[in-house]
Order: structure tokens, then C-alpha cells, then sequence
């Protein structure tokens, strides 16, 4: 066996271990998530992204198209974000390689000789597909080693109910694995602990709730429901429009919370994604949009920022306590949607191994009750 054999040998064990590990990692695959901020990516800049644990390295061509390519050079692993962008093609830094930054194909490898037999043509970058929506650029990750399916949905978009609106962003890193920091995203009873102020709830404020829930695709409903009386934003919107407010809150594999809230002609929608970095890193991406014309953008984002980091500090603390591997425990009817987020992240996985339909757990419209 020819050295130049056990070479390419070793580097295809090396590749099959990283998938296998990508795999591995409790992540949901074939799913679109948000990598960067639209505003991140300017000019002939290449920005750098970790999604699932795959490095990505993003960009925008000459005619304002983003794309998507694996920070991974094919011929020697470089990363391809310490090369240069022209135009529409990718240079490798290395050896001056170039692709084809919205479709991966290798364009031109440089040292060939007119002698050479390789085809070109035929290498490529990895490359996924990419979409920009409500000042995010989403990149679609679909499962390593495998091809894109034939149609792929459009990417998440934020729902509005008027032409004119404020709309802002928000982010913060949690070092958990995705499944913690999404039970966190919809944990009913942990407000007037984690997030008690002055402005949204204080502890004292404890009452028994009862809300009903509804199956969706993928996913569950909090159905329409006036909010919590000892929500102050709330109860300040029901005060200025005179009118009942009414709030509906979505969650949809692999991530995705959504909330609508209504009073008139008032509303305010919101969304947020906890985005799978590694296996111990995930980040929340929060985005939200309203006509409330009392609610300037920078207002919300001081409050903003201090929920968000409430929830932060929560995390950081709970992976102090999570790096000892202790027993867990899920309670009804408080845990109940965690209960449920993870029997669908099992049945998707099975039914995508088996092509079974998905069974979902819920059969039809429950009450859950708890105090918060």
C-alpha cells in the first residue's frame, strides 16, 4: 500500500469520526437555523459562524446574495475565512484555490500544469443553503454526509399584522446543551424567581394558573388566553387600548418560541430561537416586532437585555451543577412541555430512521395547571 493510499485513508477515518460526532451530539439536523445578523456581513467581508458544531464562513456577493460555505478548505483544511472574497468566488488563502461562494464548486486550483488530468469541475467546498430573514441570515444544516433534499421549506419569518412596526434584536450565549436551554425557554414556573423586578413580577405574586394546550406540526400551543395578572406589561396595554389583551405562544422543532400578543389594533410578536453552537454552547437569538407607539425600540431593549441576562446568569449557574452529571427529574404539570419537547425530538428522530409517521404526543387539547 502506497503512503499517498494510507494518507487518504487516514484522512477519511478522520472525516467519518468528526460526522460520526456531529451526529452524535443530540442535535436535530435538516432544519433551518439563524447564524449571524444581516448586518454583520459588509462588503467583501467573510464572517465566521459555528452552527451544530460545523464552522461556517459567511459572506455576500457582488449582486448582495449571503451564502453559506463549511470554514474547511478540501484540499488541506484551512480554514476558508482566512482567505479573500472576490465578487462571487472564494479564494483559499493556502493555495490560492477558488470556489464558487453560492454553490461550493471548485473554479480554478492554480498550480495545475497543462498536464494535469484533474477535474476541477467535480471538487467542491461544503456548502449549505442560505436565506435572509428578519435581519438574520439563516443557514439550512442538513445531516453530515448526506444530500439535500429536492425541496427545501423557506426559511422562519416573524409574523407582523401591520405595514409599519418598531423591530429589534437580541442575543446572549447559555453554556448548556441545547436541550436545557430550550426546556428554559418554556418553563412556565420560573418567572418570579429568575426574572423578579419591578417591571414584570415579583415573587409575592405567585398564583395557581391554568392554561390549555394544543397539539400542532411539530410542535404545541399555548392557546389564545389573556395573560398573567401579575405580568405588568400586560396589564399596561390592556389599560392603554381599554381592550382585553390576548396572548398565543407556539413552540415548533427544533426551536423555535413565538408569541403574539393582541389588544385592538395594538400588537407585538416576537421570536426566539436557541441556536445549537456545540454540545455545551447554545445561544438565544430574540427578535420582536409592534406598533405600541408608548414602546420606543431603545426602551425595550434596557429590559430587554435585563431578561435576557437573567436567564443567562440562571444557566451559568445550572452548568456549574450539570458538569457532575447529576440525576434530573420532570414534574406535571409545570414540566409538562418539557415532557413533550423531548418525546417529539425522539419521534422525529425515529420516524425519520424508520419513515413512520410522527406520533406526537399530545391527543388532543389538555389543561395544565401550576403556580407561578
Amino acid at each position: 500500500m502506497s503512503e499517498a493510499v494510507r494518507t487518504m485513508m487516514r484522512m477519511d477515518a478522520g472525516a467519518a469520526r468528526e460526522n460520526s460526532a456531529e451526529a452524535d451530539a443530540g442535535f436535530l439536523w435538516d432544519f433551518w437555523y439563524p447564524a449571524v445578523r444581516s448586518a454583520e456581513i459588509r462588503g467583501q467581508k467573510l464572517v465566521t459562524a459555528t452552527l451544530l458544531e460545523v464552522p461556517l464562513v459567511l459572506g455576500r456577493t457582488s449582486e448582495g446574495k449571503v451564502f453559506a460555505m463549511r470554514d474547511s478548505c478540501p484540499h488541506r483544511g484551512i480554514p476558508l475565512s482566512y482567505g479573500r472574497l472576490d465578487g462571487k468566488v472564494v479564494e483559499c488563502c493556502y493555495h490560492g484555490w477558488r470556489f464558487d461562494a453560492c454553490s461550493g464548486q471548485c473554479m480554478e486550483i492554480p498550480s495545475l500544469s497543462s498536464q494535469d488530468k484533474l477535474k476541477v469541475e467535480r471538487i467542491f467546498a461544503g456548502h449549505y443553503p442560505c436565506e435572509e430573514r428578519d435581519g438574520y441570515v439563516w443557514v439550512y444544516m442538513n445531516s453530515p454526509g448526506t444530500k439535500l433534499p429536492e425541496t427545501i421549506p423557506a426559511a422562519p419569518g416573524l409574523t407582523v399584522f401591520s405595514d409599519k412596526y418598531n423591530i429589534t434584536h437580541l442575543s446572549c450565549e447559555l453554556p448548556s446543551h441545547i436541550d436545557h436551554g430550550i426546556i428554559g425557554l418554556m418553563d412556565p414556573a420560573h418567572g418570579p424567581f429568575v426574572h423578579q423586578s419591578w417591571f414584570w413580577r415579583k415573587r409575592g405574586s405567585i398564583h395557581e394558573k391554568a392554561k390549555q394546550f394544543e397539539p400542532i406540526p411539530n410542535g404545541f400551543r399555548m392557546s389564545p388566553h389573556s395573560p398573567s395578572t401579575n405580568s405588568a406589561p400586560y396589564q399596561l396595554l390592556k389599560r392603554i387600548t381599554g381592550e382585553p389583551v390576548t396572548t398565543t405562544i407556539d413552540f415548533v422543532l427544533p426551536n423555535i418560541r413565538t408569541e403574539e400578543d393582541r389588544s385592538g389594533k395594538m400588537w407585538f410578536s416576537s421570536r426566539a430561537t436557541v441556536t445549537p453552537v456545540r454540545r455545551d454552547l447554545c445561544r438565544i437569538d430574540f427578535v420582536a416586532a409592534w406598533n405600541l407607539f408608548f414602546l420606543p425600540v431603545w426602551i425595550f431593549r434596557i429590559f430587554g437585555k435585563i431578561f435576557l441576562r437573567q436567564d443567562q446568569e440562571t444557566m451559568i449557574q445550572q452548568a456549574q451543577g450539570l458538569k457532575h452529571n447529576p440525576r434530573l427529574m420532570l414534574i406535571d404539570d409545570a414540566d409538562r412541555p418539557a415532557k413533550w419537547y423531548f418525546a417529539l425530538k425522539a419521534s422525529l428522530l425515529e420516524s425519520r430512521r424508520t419513515g413512520a409517521p410522527i406520533a406526537h404526543p399530545m391527543d388532543g387539547p389538555v389543561t395544565l395547571r401550576w403556580r407561578s
